[in-house]
């Protein structure tokens, strides 16, 4: 699970939500330097003197980040680079016990790649991957897919936030930024 949890009942057992964030290279060497300082970062509390990085990107796709996964991959841990990013590569930073999430930082080389490859993944894949008792069996985070609330679309969802995904990450490849992505 490259540093997520050390089981998936762990993982499901706690809320985990995933955030991610551009990084200017300044901001990402201070965050290896200091990774005590990467809540005070995502907290907007910490921008490590960089101009340039305080005016960041952010998207919170919260618990849909592991169905994200399936769908772009078709794999629950596992995938192809640079589609799996959510839960796989990078670089590790800051101070996180692996128990309690992961937070990697992806070099703007990588998020350019990352860009090309969502925006050539089609809307088609991800609605024939989705199988809700599939992604149940499979332990898909956050496990409620088979008995969803009745005023929700699981699917309608993830397309919505994968659309949002694709949109941010190419605002990220174009400033020339590196990614954050934090999940705990």
């Amino acid at each position: 699970m490259d540093g997520l949890a050390s089981s998936r009942a762990e993982v499901n057992a706690m809320e985990m939500l995933c955030t991610l964030r551009s990084a200017t290279e300044a901001q990402h060497q201070a965050l290896l330097k200091a990774p005590e300082r990467l809540q005070d970062f995502l907290d907007d509390e910490e921008d490590f003197g960089d101009a340039e990085g305080v005016k960041f990107l952010e998207l919170d796709i919260g618990e849909s980040w592991h169905g994200l996964q399936y769908l772009m991959t078709g794999k629950a841990w596992e995938g192809t680079a640079p589609l799996d990013f959510l839960v796989r590569g990078g670089e590790d930073v800051g101070d996180i016990p692996s128990d309690e999430g992961t937070a990697r930082v992806f070099q703007p080389a990588e998020v350019k790649k990352l860009s090309e490859s969502l925006h050539a993944l089609p809307l088609d894949t991800l609605r024939g991957r989705f199988d809700a008792g599939k992604m149940q069996q499979l332990d898909i985070y956050p496990v409620l897919w088979d008995e969803p609330a009745d005023d929700a679309d699981p699917l309608a969802e993830l397309v919505s936030y994968f659309a949002e995904l694709r949109k941010f990450v190419s605002q990220v490849a174009q400033r020339g930024h590196a990614l954050l992505v934090h999940i705990g």
